[in-house]
């Protein structure tokens, strides 16, 4: 298992669910990565709720967890900055990380919705671009995703495991002696 195919399965799994299958690959991806790592997924439980539920259920609690919630959406300069000229800055300053490192947006998201960094961490990962990657991860990422966390509390919906995985392994990719 590969830091590629990691953030991207990891990015799947935080968009809108399209397909219940690739819910679960994107799943079994990371908890594969995970262990080659040694280390354990957060996102076993929600795994379980996948395999229970069926994909109008996923889509429905995916709304109501993300789209009818605004301190739960998950994009990461509203956690960090709030919605005001900070946030603008900081969506700016991702954009230019996109163009410098050749990354281009594929949908509609803006830049800051944590699928879209975790493909741009991809991205970087597939060009061996791994200083930029982990500098952008403690600078950028990280922080967003650890205030993110912190203010869900825990079990309060069955996503909210995705987010403490996608904490361990950006966390675990910042470790220069990481295994992964």
């Amino acid at each position: 298992m590969t830091k590629l195919k990691c953030y991207g399965a990891l990015a799947r799994l935080v968009e809108y669910p399209e397909e219940r299958e690739e819910v679960l690959a994107s799943l079994e991806t990371v908890a594969g990565y995970l262990r080659s790592c040694g280390l354990d997924s957060p996102a076993r439980h929600f795994s379980d709720y996948v395999r229970g539920a069926t994909l109008a259920a996923l889509q429905e609690e995916y709304v109501a967890t993300f789209d009818f919630n605004p301190a739960r959406a998950p994009y990461l300069g509203n956690h960090l900055f709030g919605d005001g000229h900070k946030r603008g800055a900081y969506l700016v300053r991702l954009k230019g990380e996109f163009v410098r490192n050749g990354f281009s947006v594929a949908g509609v998201e803006l830049p800051d919705h944590l699928s879209v960094l975790l493909d741009f961490l991809a991205h970087l990962s597939d060009n061996g671009k791994d200083d930029v990657r982990r500098r952008f991860i403690e600078e950028d990422v990280l922080p967003g995703v650890q205030k993110f966390c912190d203010a869900q509390g825990r079990g309060e919906s069955p996503w909210d495991p995705l987010f403490r995985t996608a904490e361990l392994v950006l966390a675990a990719d910042c470790k220069e002696a990481s295994s992964c």
